[in-house]
Formats: structure tokens, C-alpha cells, sequence
């Protein structure tokens, strides 16, 4: 049987950052079954095509909806004739399956009008838990995860106010929300969207790696910045999160992996 193709898409800007290394020994994982290219989107203009089975779309950093940057056009036309193969193919082997991670999340809601994408109140940072909805309880890849489970968020934007007519129209579902903020008077943003049988996107990290990201995030000068910048407490409930193997360590195992599984079994149906 020959190689399934993945496009993991990077769109870190050429920025120092964990998401790329850790999605990419997710994929290391995969050998037997995934042959996958990187494309650096925001800092090289690399776009993949549609020959690919299963695309990846990274997490990055700045404003969601800057414009003028030349990947942009292009970038999103990928996005919408994903969408479109997908509509006009019938055959599950013959899918695209894709998963959107917090910045292309983002791109992907405002691409499709799912709602609205604006900065935060302030910065999200750290471990937290979300709570998922009527529809998420019922989503195949969330099961075996706690409601709530626990997220790595890192972020300055959010996806609010939800567009319930386009949704319904897309045939596209909210899966789970921010977590519950009784003391004050913020909408919850989405925080995971179904948007089709193939492409399911999240607001947080889900290839963030516990053990990983318990090194980064214990270097004496990484450690300082964060307590200086966003608290004490904060800094040492994320240590505990990640030391847990009920919280970030079962997200990381379920989400992705969950999603390549079942990406695998479905493009490989008729050699089965």
C-alpha cells in the first residue's frame, strides 16, 4: 500500500515557536502510514495543492484578519477549494481531511462567516478547561475526554457571536466553549467547530505536548517572564496541568492522533 500524503502547514511567520516540533513528531509517529511536506505559508509563500489526503494548518501568531500579505489570497482560496472537492466528492477514500489549529482556526471562521474574530480583553495564556455542548458530547473524537477537559490556550484573538443561520446552512456544528466566567461579562468564545465530516478545527493547541512544553516552560528566564507577565499563579496551575495525566497529557493523546486514525481509516477504505 503506498504512503498517504499530508501537507502540514506552517504558519508561524518564521517565528521561533513548539507548535511545528511537536506537530511534527505527531507526524513522525505516522511513518508507516504518512508521507508529509512542510510549507512555511506566512513567511515564504508556500501553498500546497490538492494532491494531498490530509492537511494540517498550524496555530501562529499576530492578527487573524491582517491583510495584505501576498500568501493571503492564495491561502484562503486553498481553504475554499478544499471545501469544494470535498462537496463534489462522494467516495470517503477519496476526502480531504483537515484540521485547523487556533490562528488558522480563526482564518477558517472568518473565512466560512462562523462568527466574529476580534482580539481579547486580554491575553489567554496557560491551561484551562472548556466545557463542550450538547453536539460535542456526541463528537466521536472528543470521546474519552471529561466534560470539561483541559486545553493548552495561547492566544490574543477569539472567535464570538456565532453565525447560528450560516452554520446550520454549512452543515457545520460549535463543539466546545470557553470555559465558564461567572465574574465577568464576556461572551464565551468557540473554542472547536465540526465544520464537515472531513475538517474539524480547534481554538486551542491540541499537539501541545505536556512533557515538551514542561521543559520550555521551566527555563529559569521562560519562567520569569511568564510570572512577570501574566502571574505566579497562573504560571504554576499551567505546571500542574501539564504534570497531569488527566488533563493537557489526555487531550494531546486523543485530538490529533484521534483525527489522523480516523483520516487513515477512511482514505484507506478501499484497499481494505
Amino acid at each position: 500500500m503506498s504512503l498517504l500524503r499530508a501537507a502540514l502547514i506552517d504558519m508561524y511567520n518564521g517565528e521561533s515557536n513548539r507548535g511545528i516540533p511537536m506537530l511534527n513528531k505527531i507526524l513522525g509517529h505516522y511513518a508507516r502510514e504518512i508521507d508529509y511536506d512542510h510549507f512555511d505559508v506566512r513567511a515564504k509563500t508556500e501553498i500546497p495543492d490538492l494532491s494531498y489526503d490530509i492537511y494540517i494548518f498550524s496555530g501562529g501568531p499576530g492578527d487573524p484578519l491582517e491583510s495584505g500579505g501576498a500568501w493571503q489570497e492564495p491561502f484562503f482560496n486553498l481553504i475554499g477549494q478544499l471545501w469544494e472537492y470535498n462537496e463534489r466528492t462522494e467516495e470517503p477514500e477519496a476526502k480531504k481531511y483537515c484540521f485547523f489549529i487556533c490562528h488558522s482556526f480563526q482564518m477558517a471562521c472568518h473565512h466560512f462567516g462562523l462568527g466574529t474574530v476580534s482580539s481579547r480583553y486580554k491575553m489567554s495564556f496557560g491551561t484551562y478547561p472548556v466545557h463542550k455542548t450538547h453536539t460535542g458530547k456526541e463528537e466521536p473524537l472528543f470521546e474519552g475526554l471529561a466534560d470539561p477537559f483541559y486545553i493548552a490556550d495561547f492566544r490574543r484573538y477569539q472567535v464570538t457571536q456565532p453565525n447560528r443561520e450560516r452554520l446550520r446552512s454549512m452543515g457545520a456544528t460549535i463543539l466546545c466553549l470557553e470555559k465558564l466566567r461567572p465574574h465577568v461579562h464576556y461572551e464565551r468564545a468557540v473554542m472547536a467547530i465540526r465544520f464537515s465530516p472531513e475538517m474539524i478545527g480547534t481554538q486551542f493547541h491540541p499537539e501541545a505536548d505536556p512533557e515538551g512544553l514542561l521543559t520550555y516552560f521551566m527555563e529559569p528566564e521562560r519562567r520569569q517572564s511568564i510570572v512577570e507577565e501574566h502571574g505566579e499563579a497562573r504560571y504554576f496551575r499551567m505546571i500542574r496541568d501539564l504534570s497531569n495525566p488527566q488533563k493537557i497529557q489526555r487531550t494531546f493523546d486523543t485530538l490529533i492522533p484521534g483525527f489522523l486514525d480516523h483520516a487513515i481509516e477512511q482514505l484507506t477504505l478501499s484497499t481494505v
